[in-house]
């Protein structure tokens, strides 16, 4: 059931091969553990996306198909994880991670205005980038742990479930 319901939503993997972003990686795309699906391979996979999905870097799917093909677990999965965070869920997210790190570093939650300039982004690393660089690295190890337990406990509840039903008919 979970196998089935995942395939329904992976692209081809011909296609994935061939993307002009991807292609950095060459033969290591061959592999045949990057496009298996298997519990191993899907827990995997959701930690690697999920975790890069919450690192606030620019070429989030490049980092994680680099961390599909370091675990040699399911690449679609994971590079398909890190638009999690897209243009309309970004600014929640990372306000979020922000406030994570406030409360870890014990500071005062700083208010201040977004502008899209290079002066505002240098100074915002020393102001609040500590708080938002830590909690963006622990609300990453905290969602990459919390969905390699779920998918793997959902997986195996569904191979039970499937089995039962075997055995009944």
């Amino acid at each position: 059931m979970a196998k089935k319901t995942i395939q329904r939503f992976l692209p081809n993997p011909n296609k994935i091969r061939h993307h002009k972003s991807l292609k950095i990686f060459g033969h290591l795309l061959q592999d045949a553990n990057l496009w298996h699906l298997n519990r191993r391979s899907a827990r995997g996979a959701f930690a690697v996306g999920l975790f890069f999905a919450f690192i606030p870097v620019p070429f989030q799917m490049i980092l994680a198909a680099a961390g599909a093909i370091i675990f040699r677990v399911n690449l679609p999965i994971s590079v398909a994880l890190v638009w999690l965070t897209n243009p309309i869920t970004m600014p929640p997210i990372f306000y979020g991670s922000y406030l994570v790190g406030t409360l870890i570093l014990n500071q005062p939650e700083q208010h201040f205005v977004f502008e899209a300039s290079w002066s505002w982004f240098l100074e915002s690393i020393e102001t609040i980038g500590p708080a938002f660089l830590l909690g963006s690295l622990v609300c990453a190890s905290i969602a990459s742990i919390i969905s390699y337990i779920t998918i793997d406990i959902v997986w195996r509840r569904s191979v039970i479930k499937a089995r039962a039903a075997r055995t009944k008919k």
